[in-house]
């Protein structure tokens, strides 16, 4: 596997998180089990997709949007930061 290709694992498990088609649990262990994108990021990805995932797994508790844990901004959160990996991969892949 390739970071690329988790990275891309990953951007689909959200939209079907998004579409109600996977839970967040079994996106939550997906996105957690990605060690090869996990290291060719800088560490600091990988505290803030874990923070997100915790709140994303705490938000799944609640039936209705919480003034603390709205679902549809973590997974919002979460399309940023798959944007912003992309962007790092992008940079690393590139020579000099």
């Amino acid at each position: 596997m390739t970071p690329e290709s988790q990275h891309q694992d990953l951007q689909t498990a959200l939209q079907q998180v998004s579409a109600g088609t996977l839970g967040v649990v079994a996106f939550s262990n997906l996105a957690r089990s990605q060690q090869v994108l996990a290291q060719a990021l800088p560490e600091r990805f990988n505290e803030v997709l874990l923070n997100l995932l915790d709140r994303l797994e705490s938000s799944a508790l609640f039936t209705d949007e919480s003034c603390s844990f709205s679902h549809k901004d973590l997974l919002d959160s979460l399309q940023m930061w798959l944007d912003k990996a992309q962007l790092q991969l992008q940079k690393n892949l590139k020579p000099g």
